[in-house]
Formats: structure tokens, sequence, C-alpha cells
């Protein structure tokens, strides 16, 4: 069985890495991982460097890739790219992470070559052009891999069937609660950081804003004032991320901040398992920190509904304001708690076993009608029909 990994980023790529690795150590499976996206560009730390190291046999990088910043033309040089590998290669089933648009080059390349397409973290909901990207994926997918019950939810009311959808919690999580973790003295002395105590800072654009400029003065404008040392990651390369790099540079002289243009993944969760807290907008604050109960301060509308605040208790959200971003971190003491609504750590072992079943699976979706709507379209059937 021949299965393509497609990744495009540190943070999905973070995310699949549990799964690469259980298909790198099955014989029955020949892996290989497309490297593409922001993993090839320099001011984003040449991140699939860190890629090679996990000394995967088979790993692909294109020639002559043309990443650019806008986020159509990105998509457009993905599926150029990833089509030519997949016709050569022909896999059985290629495996995409989430809401970007590589995710979504690559099932549409699946779509249109005839090949099965699992989809990692579906069904989730956000407040950016991010959610329309995920669902789509959603469509184009044969297999679904969801982190919870609401984002199975979700997808039954996309119609996907349900014997395609498991719920097998986000795979990142393996190892999170692994004892594979570097220790903190070890993260900062090669990472050369010399704080007690820090605190994360991570900001994305928001590609639906028209005001990140001042969005980000705001946020900026708290942490310098808040007196806390902060570990800065700056942005990936969303739409409008140059507005936010040019923003973080007032703080770049500032010796309380320390900035990083990537940090490998295992070296960022003990960084984040050891942090006084994390702000922003980051995935990470949403889902990572809840595992380890590191407080979290979710700034501004980029992860809009993307949790439960009844089931997770870590996060304080606010909007774009320097005095209620100051009010959270004063508060981030009380917010130390821990959550499993994400998983148990037990998610590659479910996906080596689903995806050996993936010849069940027909490659023609069928929409499945919910009762209401079987109801609603016979009734319409006889009222104009008859």
């Amino acid at each position: 069985m021949k299965v393509v990994f497609l990744t495009g980023t540190r943070a999905d790529y973070g995310k699949l890495k549990p799964l690469m690795q259980v298909c790198e150590k099955d014989d029955s499976i020949e892996n290989y991982v497309y490297v593409i996206g922001m993993h090839l560009l320099r001011e984003y730390g040449y991140t699939f460097r860190d890629i090679k190291a996990d000394g995967y046999a088979n790993i692909y990088i294109p020639e002559n890739y043309k990443p650019d910043c806008k986020m159509e033309l990105v998509l457009a040089e993905t599926i150029v790219a990833f089509s030519k590998f997949v016709c050569e290669v022909k896999p059985d089933l290629i495996v995409v992470h989430g809401d970007r648009v590589e995710p979504l080059a690559g099932a549409i390349v699946g779509v249109m070559n005839n090949t099965k397409v699992a989809h990692i973290e579906g069904g989730e909901i956000t407040g950016t052009v991010d959610e329309f990207i995920r669902h789509a994926v959603t469509k184009l997918s044969n297999l679904h891999f969801v982190s919870n019950n609401e984002a199975k939810f979700r997808l039954l009311q996309l119609g996907e069937r349900p014997e395609d959808i498991y719920v097998f919690g986000s795979p990142d999580i393996d190892i999170m609660l692994s004892d594979t973790l570097p220790e903190i003295q070890e993260v900062k002395k090669e990472l050369c950081i010399g704080f007690k105590k820090y605190a994360i800072l991570i900001y994305h654009s928001v590609t639906t804003s028209t005001n990140l400029e001042y969005e980000a003065g705001q946020l900026i404008q708290a942490v310098e004032a808040s007196g806390c040392n902060y570990i800065v990651v700056r942005p990936n390369n969303d739409q409008g991320s140059e507005i936010i790099r040019s923003a973080l540079k007032r703080l770049e002289s500032n010796k309380r901040f320390l900035f990083f243009d990537s940090v490998p993944f295992e070296k960022f969760l003990t960084l984040l398992k050891n942090a006084e807290f994390i702000i922003g907008n980051s995935s990470a604050g949403v889902r990572e920190a809840c595992v380890y109960g590191v407080p979290a301060i979710d700034v501004g509308t980029r992860q809009h509904n993307r949790y439960n605040p009844d089931a997770i208790r870590n996060i304080q959200h606010c909007k774009e304001n320097t005095d209620e971003i100051l009010r959270c971190i004063r508060q981030t003491g009380s917010h130390r708690v821990h959550s499993r609504y994400f998983g148990d750590g037990h998610s590659a072992e479910q996906f080596i076993s689903a995806i050996k079943r993936a010849n069940r699976v027909s490659f023609q979706k069928t929409f499945v009608e919910s009762a209401e709507t079987s109801d609603a379209i016979m009734n319409y059937i006889n009222e104009v029909c008859f």
C-alpha cells in the first residue's frame, strides 16, 4: 500500500508526524512524505531540514517550486507540482491535514486522479477563510479522522458517511504525552534562552481582517507593557503576514523578547509545557495548551468557535484591545486547567488500523441525507410535482 503525506507548514507537520512515523515502521506500507509550502522558505526557517532529519526513506521536494504569499497562487503552484508527483508514484492514499491551501491542493489532485484522500482534523470551525477551505477538503476526502465527536457531528451535517469517520483525537497528543520530549534545560541551552520564566507569543494574520496593523499594534502594546518575558515565534505565510512581521519589529530591540522564525516541534512542546502562558491567535493556544493545562489568551477572531469553553477552561478570549489583553495577562494564574477534549495520545494506532481497511471505502462518494432533509425533500416533491 502506497501512502503519501502532504505537508506544507511547520504546524501540520507536527500533527502528521506521529502518523508518518507509524506508517514508516509498517512493512506493509510504502510511505512517502511530500514537502512543500512554508517548509521551503528561508524566512520561515527552512523547516524541510527538520523533516529530513527525522529520517524518512522517501522524502520528495518539488523542483522549480515558486512560493508566493497570495493564497490562490500557492494553491495553483501546489496543484501543478503535486499532480506530477502523484502521476509518477500512483499512491493508494493521500493524507492531508487541516485547513490551508496545501491540503486543498492535495485533495483536488487526489479526486482528479481517482486516488482516495484521508483528511485529518476536519469538521472544526474558525473565524477566517480557513473554515471554507477545511469544509471543502472534507467534501473532497474519502476518509475522515477527527479530533472529537463535535467535529464528527459536523461532518455528518455535511453529508459524510458515518462509517468513514474516525474519532481519534489530535495526533500530536501522541508526542505530547510521550516520554521522548527533550528536557527544558536542554532546549533552553540549545536555543540560547536565558529567561527563567517566560510566555509564548504567536500571532498570525487574519485573512478576513481589514485592520491588521491596528490589531497587531494593540497586542504589541499590551505585551510590551506587561513586564513579562516572551518567546516569539514569527507568523506563518498567510496573506497579510508581512504586516504582522513589520509590527513585531518594534519589539526586536527589547531584551524581554526573543524571536524565532520556527522552533522544531518537540522543542516547541517542551517550551509550551513549561511556559507561564501562551498568547496570540495560534491553534497551539486552543489545542496543545489545554493538554498541558497551560493558560492561554486567545486574541481576536482567528480561532472563533474553535473550542468549547465548557470543555476547555484554560483559555481566556479577548478582542485586540490593549486594556483587555493586559487584564487577561494578569488573570492567567487562575486558568491552569488540563483537558482531554482533543484526545488521549493513541491516535497513531487507530489511524494505521483504519487506513489498512481503506480498500473497503468506495472512491465514489454519496451524500448522506439526514432524516429531516429526506422528509423535507419528499414533502417538496409531493407538494410541487403532484
